[in-house]
Parts: C-alpha cells; structure tokens; sequence
C-alpha cells in the first residue's frame, strides 16, 4: 500500500537517533543528571554574540520572513562568494552558490543532480551512517574504502577503488566519527590522483566534501578542498560552528573550475526543487551571512576532548586524539560494539556503536555535552572497564 523503502527507513531510524531517543527516555525517568548521553553531535557550547544581535536585529522586520528565491537570498549568496573569495582565495560566483536546510540537504541535492542508475561514490571509512541513505535515494551505490590505522586517507586504496562507474569521491573533515581531519600534504595527493584519473575519462570525476565541522579544529584547519582539485563541490553547514543544528541552514558550493559549473548547479537548482528543498529558512541564512568566519568557543571542546581522552586513556581504553570535531573514536572493549554499548547502558553510558559507520568493534562517543556531563561520567567509564576485567 505504501512505498516499502520509505516505509522502512521510518520504522529502522538511525542508530544515533534510536540511542538519542532512549537517552531522553531515561532522562524522564531517573533524571538527566543521572544519565551520560554521548549519542548526538548536538553542540553545547553557546553561539557566537553575532548570532543573537542578528536575530533580535531581524525579528521585526517582516522581509526577514518571507520567501527568498528558490537558491537563496541573492546578498546572502553575494556575500558567501565574497566570503570564499577573501578567505581561500578561489574566484567563487554568487551564481554557484545554493543555500539549503543544512548538510543533509546539501548532501541529498548535490548527490541527485551529479549520480545517474549505478554510479558510484567511494567513501573512506568509517563514515557518517546517513551517507549510504543519501546516496541510495540517488540511485548510486556507496563503496567504502579503507583509511591508515589513523584513520587518514590510503590513496592506495582509493585508486584501487576507482573504477569507470565511480562518479565521485565523499569526504567529510574534520570527520565524524573519527576527528581526524586530513592534511595538505594528503589532500594534494589526492587532488593530483584524481586529476589524473579524471584525464583519462570521457565524464568528470567529482570530488564532494562535506564540511560542517571546519570551524572546530585543535590545530591547522583543513585546505580548501576547491584548492587542490577542479570537479570539486564543497557541502557547508553552520549547524556546528555556530551552534545551530535545529535552525537547518548551509550551502551549496560549486567550484568555478569545475567542468561545466552552470549545468551542475543548474541540476543541484533542479535536485532542490524535485526534493522540495527550495528556499532555506529565511532568517537565518541572513543571520549566517552576517556570522561568516565566526564560531562558537572551541575551547569548551578542547577541554572536553583532554579531559575525556585523557581519563579513558589512562583506564586502558583504547582511542586516537581527534584533530577536529568532537568526537571521540573509542575501540570496543569487544569485537561486537553493539553489545558492548549494550553493556554501558547499566552504567548509564550512551555510546554509539561503529557498525553502521561502515567499521566493527568501535564506538563513537560524542563529546559536545557541557563539561560536568563529561566530569560525571568518568566513574561510569571505569565501572564498565574493570566489569570487562572481571569477565
């Protein structure tokens, strides 16, 4: 009677939201302080002053509320190029630029307009779950590809990877779930790979990567990707680095290099309004023109991040500092991560498994909670750890 795959994906929500869920359950019912919940990337940290002075500006003014055209605001999208323009220094046009309702948005449009019946798209593992969802509903079929024992790119597998039916390579840095965030040096490399592999095909090989944590980096930020490849498209989202995940707001960015710019960004246009993704919310792609380059306190983070790494660390867990992000990629205390966070749950430890990241026996621990959810949970940590020692 219904449309099955639909159908589906309704009744077998996401990991993430299904732990999500359950963590508000028990908040109910024991109370929040009680419960440790690391399963979403919903930022804690307060946004930036210019997010507030640009609402309170913008609430009365009733052109702030209506409809934009169908790609955004045309000072908005003006003042995103100008933003690109200045800062990475890449020629970018206001006429490339698409505002959308977030990465997700971002990500379905780009995939729709670019994928056709059986194409591919490689993407390093471990990778964020909804990828596969995405690229699914566009027709093409995700291919994961392994990564370094950091969890950095092997660009030996890569092009091992790249087949003639490969339409685009996915990336995502700073990465969830891993934080690692992927160096020049590598980036180049994979840049000239596919310059190279792009050479010698009759369609153009794409590279698409999905940006919302940029802002949150520990040490050097991530090289614009537009900088080291041509068939490039880079996915932005303000929900991170200005801590507003519920307000849905990003874009859309083709490089001016890329071949036949314009009839890709017309296919995103028409990707948008098959999708019904027209027009993002009208406020704040205002408030995000006016908070370009800015971001929430990153050191709130940073202190999560040493202080959490450090403690699980020092138990004998094992994990890798996160470059970026917040997130921290714990290895399981048993080959099956499902079970283990099974286990954490009676020590009121909500943990994401890593199975549908694409990898086994991790879990994704999700440290963009306030500092004493982090500070509590730490004798939680250490129950769960000496309850394995005993077994």
């Amino acid at each position: 009677m219904f449309n099955k795959t639909m159908q589906r994906l309704g009744e077998e929500r996401s990991v993430i939201r299904e732990i999500f869920e359950y963590a508000n359950k028990r908040k109910q019912e024991i109370g929040e302080k009680n419960v440790f919940d690391f399963s979403l990337g919903n930022p804690s940290a307060p946004p930036p002053p210019c997010v507030e002075e640009e609402i309170l500006r913008l609430a009365g003014v009733a052109a702030a509320h209506g409809y934009t055209s169908a790609p955004g605001a045309p000072e908005v999208r003006r003042a995103i190029a100008q933003y690109i323009r200045s800062e990475f220094g890449v020629p970018m046009s206001e006429d490339l630029v698409y505002m959308t309702c977030g990465a997700a948005a971002s990500l379905v449009i780009t995939l729709s307009a670019i994928l056709r019946e059986g194409d591919e798209v490689l993407v390093p593992v471990p990778f964020f779950p909804e990828y596969r969802v995405f690229v699914t509903q566009a027709a093409g079929t995700l291919v994961p590809v392994s990564t370094d024992a950091a969890f950095h790119l092997d660009l030996a597998a890569i092009e091992a990877a790249i087949t003639k039916k490969t339409k685009i390579v996915l990336l995502n840095s700073p990465n969830n779930p891993t934080g690692a965030v992927y160096e020049e040096e590598e980036m180049r490399a994979l840049g000239a790979l596919l310059a190279k592999k792009n050479a010698e095909r009759s369609e153009p090989l794409f590279l698409v990567v999905d940006e919302p944590y940029r802002e949150l980096c520990y040490g050097d930020p991530p090289v614009y990707p537009m900088a080291v490849y041509a068939n490039t498209v880079v996915l932005y989202s303000f929900s991170k680095s200005l801590s507003l995940a519920g307000e849905r707001i990003g874009y859309v960015a083709v490089s001016p290099h890329c071949a036949q710019a314009e009839s890709l960004f017309a296919a995103i246009c028409g990707a948008a309004r098959y999708h019904g993704y027209v027009c993002a919310p009208s406020l704040f792609q205002r408030v995000a023109a006016k908070c370009l380059g800015a971001s929430s306190d990153i050191e709130l983070y940073r202190t999560n991040r040493n202080l959490l790494y450090g403690a699980l660390s020092g138990m004998g867990y094992s994990c890798i500092v996160p470059e970026g992000a917040f997130y921290l990629f714990v290895r399981a205390l048993e080959k099956d991560a499902k079970r283990f966070c099974e286990r954490a749950k009676e020590h009121e430890l909500l943990l994401v498994p890593s199975d549908s990241f694409g990898v086994e026996g991790f879990v994704r621990i999700s440290y963009c909670v306030p500092r004493e959810v982090v500070e509590n949970s730490i004798a939680a940590f250490k129950k769960l750890f000496e309850a394995y020692r005993r077994t």
